[in-house]
């Protein structure tokens, strides 16, 4: 953990342990709490009420809304997704996908049986989807790239997603930072997230960085929405014209 303060004027370069490699049983002990700190901080409000909006322009003919969620992670973002959908009665294709064969092999197993979702292990820049994509989704992914790689995914995502995309990620600031160095040792959670959360705060994001990289990566402002959601979350929203 470390133990002075980054500078938030800028992103800060420091690893996260779970980028490291690590048995299944440490990835998934981190992963569970990470759940877990996204259930308390309704992590999943921002995206619920985002698909929301696009209950007026779902598939024609009963095709499925096809929702790929990048760096899925536990899958709970999935799994909260497909309760959304059924609660709608919107039919849905969902698709997880991470870089980490443990990782999808434990939103898998952490997955209720009767689930459909589907999980895939690949690079997102080498992913070729077999099924048109209509939605995008990531949650606490971006901060974990380089600036160019993040304009990389901007450029992915208008490529590939139909309808749109959503990014729900941190906002960079020192407030959350020392708060939740605090929280996670109050609430015993895994070391890993004792370390990697106030660095991912750090590593994170303010608007003006949204717009730059939106610009590089050819959006401008009015084609984004960026919206800060307590507590601490900073998110980007894309929905394509009709």
């Amino acid at each position: 953990m470390p133990h002075s303060a980054p500078d938030f004027r800028h992103r800060s370069k420091l690893g996260e342990l779970m980028d490291e490699p690590c048995s299944r049983d440490e990835l998934r002990a981190c992963l569970r709490d990470l759940a877990r700190v996204n259930r308390w901080t309704m992590a999943y409000r921002p995206l619920l009420h985002w698909l929301d909006t696009f209950l007026d322009v779902l598939p024609a003919h009963g095709e499925p809304l096809h929702i790929l969620d990048v760096a899925c992670g536990y899958g709970d973002g999935l799994r909260r997704i497909e309760q959304w959908a059924k609660a709608r009665g919107v039919a849905v294709e969902l698709t997880g996908l991470d870089l980490n064969p443990n990782t999808t092999a434990i939103a898998a197993e952490a997955s209720p049986a009767a689930s459909k979702i589907q999980w895939v292990c690949s690079d997102i820049f080498a992913y070729a989807p077999r099924r048109p994509v209509h939605l995008v989704v990531s949650s606490l992914f971006t901060h974990h790239l380089a600036d160019e790689d993040v304009v990389r995914f901007l450029q992915w995502m208008e490529q590939h997603a139909r309808l749109g995309w959503f990014i729900n990620d941190l906002s960079r600031a020192a407030i959350p930072y020392h708060f939740f160095r605090v929280f996670a040792k109050v609430a015993r959670l895994h070391p890993f997230v004792q370390h990697d959360g106030p660095v991912s705060i750090a590593r994170s994001f303010v608007p003006e960085d949204w717009r730059r990289m939106c610009a590089a990566a050819g959006l401008g402002n009015r084609d984004i929405l960026i919206q800060s959601f307590v507590p601490a979350r900073l998110c980007v929203a894309r929905r394509k014209p009709k």
